[in-house]
């Protein structure tokens, strides 16, 4: 009887650290490989870019020194979709399908996010948007498997948009980088500039990338609006801006960048960009904690990170602790964790909501004036924090099909 009772125990021991190991083995291809698919090249680049390889690489080594989740080891690569859909689309599917890869991250350029999101949609695995800023990725183009991770158009003209019409500033022309993105942040404004009592008398659109802004910034003058609106981003902004101080139309009416980078304004300088008003949903010079993570970020990439860069850190370190928490690497398993954990990781603090949008604080941020930056990249004051029920589309609103009415 004693020898029949301690071959059960072992027996029921070998059992459980089968059941265990088993457990521990839930890794798909024993690798969790994740992805930064962006603009390496183009006129994004700089506001994302090598920056969010930093950043991914610097999660990972964070979250573990060995870069192994669950004793399996974490891969990162990297790819130039050059911000085009179907180098996006093509890129996704070759590394779901040949690379393994679990996770896509970063995505810059609404065009190519949607491709990407479309992509893992049909296989089955997870994008981790920072880059791109149109809300149709949480709206109509909404996906179970996604998260859209930094902020969106309806963020940008519920900080600037409505900071500035309350400022006096309430008849508005646009010049709209004439794809998705552009014509998300043109709407979103325009509905925040008309709930607030203002007027928007007219836009033009301009291809993207642009180079040559003159024709466009002439007609916004013409219009005699008090505001003229840039629904544009990266090099095509700070090419705006220039030009319109070149014509002397920035002494007159008021230039307002609806997506500005703090790259954007180190581009720029002080001297051109100063009493800009922007919003953002990381700066580097918040707090202590952003402060201290920045300043890693700096000593590996040599330039303070954008708010996507912090985007991406946050995305890879969280999706990481999701499948360490579910000792998993299922892409279904893993979302309904990260959708039900609330997250605070010292650079963001905020809950992933149905439609996939991570709810979070933002910031209204004015450019500073030559003599009042102290240091190198002290570029900003922060005027206002915009509480993230404020900077996020009502759910009541939203026509993602995730959300139940």
């Amino acid at each position: 009887m004693k020898q029949k009772l301690i071959a059960q125990a072992v027996t029921a021991l070998c059992l459980s650290a089968m059941a265990v190991g088993a457990q521990a083995q839930k890794v798909s291809d024993d690798v969790v490989k994740i992805g930064v698919l962006t603009d390496l090249s183009g006129a994004y680049s700089d506001l994302s870019g090598q920056g969010s390889v930093v950043a991914a690489r610097m999660a990972i080594e964070d979250f573990s020194n060995s870069k192994t989740v669950l004793g399996k080891k974490i891969e990162l690569i990297s790819a130039d979709h050059q911000n085009k859909a179907d180098i996006t689309a093509n890129k996704a599917r070759e590394w779901f399908d040949k690379e393994k890869v679990d996770v896509i991250v970063d995505l810059v350029t609404t065009s190519a996010a949607l491709a990407a999101m479309e992509v893992a949609e049909q296989k089955n695995k997870i994008t981790l948007i920072s880059g791109a800023a149109s809300s149709a990725i949480t709206g109509a183009k909404c996906t179970a498997t996604n998260v859209h991770w930094t902020y969106d158009t309806y963020a940008l003209s519920a900080g600037t948009g409505n900071a500035m019409v309350k400022a006096g500033k309430k008849s508005w022309f646009f010049v709209t980088a004439d794809y998705a993105f552009g014509h998300s942040l043109e709407g979103d404004t325009s509905a925040v500039v008309k709930s607030a009592g203002g007027t928007v008398v007219g836009s033009v659109r301009h291809p993207f990338p642009g180079s040559d802004f003159s024709s466009f910034l002439l007609k916004a003058q013409s219009s005699g609006s008090q505001v003229i609106g840039l629904a544009n981003a990266g090099a095509d902004t700070i090419n705006s801006i220039k030009q319109a101080a070149e014509f002397g139309i920035s002494q007159k009416q008021t230039i307002v960048p609806l997506l500005m980078f703090i790259t954007d304004v180190h581009s720029l300088g002080l001297k051109t960009a100063q009493g800009l008003t922007v919003t953002e949903g990381f700066y580097w010079d918040f707090n202590d904690q952003t402060r201290a993570w920045s300043k890693r970020f700096f000593a590996q990439h040599k330039r303070m990170p954008t708010m996507v860069h912090a985007g991406v850190y946050s995305s890879v370190m969280n999706y990481l602790k999701a499948v360490e928490a579910t000792k998993s690497d299922d892409t279904n398993t893993v979302m309904a964790k990260l959708r039900s954990t609330p997250i605070n990781d010292g650079l963001f603090k905020g809950v992933i909501r149905a439609d996939g949008k991570f709810e979070h604080d933002m910031y209204l941020l004015e450019v500073k004036k030559p003599a009042e930056s102290t240091t190198p990249w002290d570029y900003y004051h922060v005027r206002a924090v915009i509480p993230a029920k404020d900077a996020t589309l009502p759910l009541s609103k939203s026509v993602c099909k995730l959300v139940k009415k």
